[in-house]
C-alpha cells in the first residue's frame, strides 16, 4: 500500500466533553475542564482569594474529638 493511501486511524478522545464549570460552554481539551484560559484563570482567582472555602465549626473548643482524653 502506498504511503499516501493509508486508512485514517480512528482516535477517541481521552475524556468526554463536558460543560465548562464557569460559563457552560463545551470544554476544550487544552483547558479541560474549562472552555478557555479566561474561565480557567477566573476559577484559579477564586481559589487564590479564598472564595472557595470549607466551612468549619464556629467554636472549635466545643468540637468533639473522640481520640483525645479529657
Amino acid at each position: 500500500m502506498p504511503e499516501d493511501k493509508k486508512p485514517a486511524a480512528k482516535v477517541e478522545p481521552l475524556r468526554k466533553t463536558r460543560p465548562c464549570p464557569e460559563c457552560g460552554k463545551p470544554s476544550n481539551r487544552e483547558h479541560y475542564p474549562f472552555c478557555s484560559n479566561r474561565c480557567r484563570e477566573a476559577d484559579l482567582s477564586r481559589w487564590l482569594t479564598g472564595a472557595y472555602a470549607i466551612p468549619v465549626a464556629d467554636d472549635e473548643t466545643k468540637a468533639y474529638y473522640p481520640d483525645e482524653e479529657n
